[in-house]
């Protein structure tokens, strides 16, 4: 699969070695997926917040939110959060999720790409505060975006377009043996809203 983007119709394993990443690519359907993301715009408590990259800080490209049960932060790129309560839409989606990854999910970071500009580079979901293997849950609304793999040993690259309504279920050692990345693109003119749930434990947790 290196170098070239992959579309699926059907529920498929990405990659072939070293962790999971199951994409579902009609997990919702599209009439609903539109009404969830026209809510979570409107909805959402949006934050612009300052990552810590080499030491500098940055505005980080992309706004986002963070919700989760009671007493549960969460801090990456010298980002402390603190959770916003679920909504029932949230919730809703949450449950979704949860059935078809067979996980359970505390906490969800929400994130909104208001255009080809907006993106997030090469990093792995590795914070102790996931867990030793993590199972993360991403939701994909609105336009669809570029999502690539990159293996931390032989460099192996994966390329999948991320459509609305689809969902990839990252699992194992996934987060520990490869890196991800949303790339910047001028030919994306339209906002994406993806979120990630997931565990978290230890520490974070008070």
């Amino acid at each position: 699969m290196d170098g070239r983007i992959i579309l699926f119709q059907e529920p498929v394993e990405l990659l072939p070695f070293d962790g999971g990443a199951r994409l579902y690519p009609n997990f919702l359907d599209i009439d609903y997926a539109d009404d969830v993301f026209r809510r979570l715009m409107e909805e959402t408590p949006w934050e612009d917040r300052e990552i810590v990259v080499f030491g500098k800080r940055h505005r980080e490209p992309r706004r986002t939110a963070w919700h989760s049960d009671p007493n549960i932060s969460y801090a990456y790129s010298g980002v402390s959060r603190t959770g916003q309560p679920w909504t029932p839409l949230l919730m809703e989606l949450r449950d979704k999720c949860a059935h078809t990854a067979d996980a359970t999910f505390n906490a969800v970071l929400l994130n909104l790409y208001r255009d080809g500009n907006d993106g997030v580079g090469w990093h792995a979901d590795n914070e102790a505060s996931n867990g030793r293997e993590p199972t993360i849950a991403s939701l994909s609304f609105g336009a669809s975006r570029r999502f690539d793999f990159r293996h931390r040993e032989t460099k192996t690259t994966i390329h999948v377009q991320l459509d609305q309504g689809s969902l990839l279920v990252m699992s194992g050692l996934s987060q520990h043996c490869w890196v991800h990345q949303v790339p910047r693109t001028m030919r994306v003119r339209e906002p994406r809203i993806n979120l990630t749930f997931r565990r978290v434990v230890g520490a974070q947790v008070r």
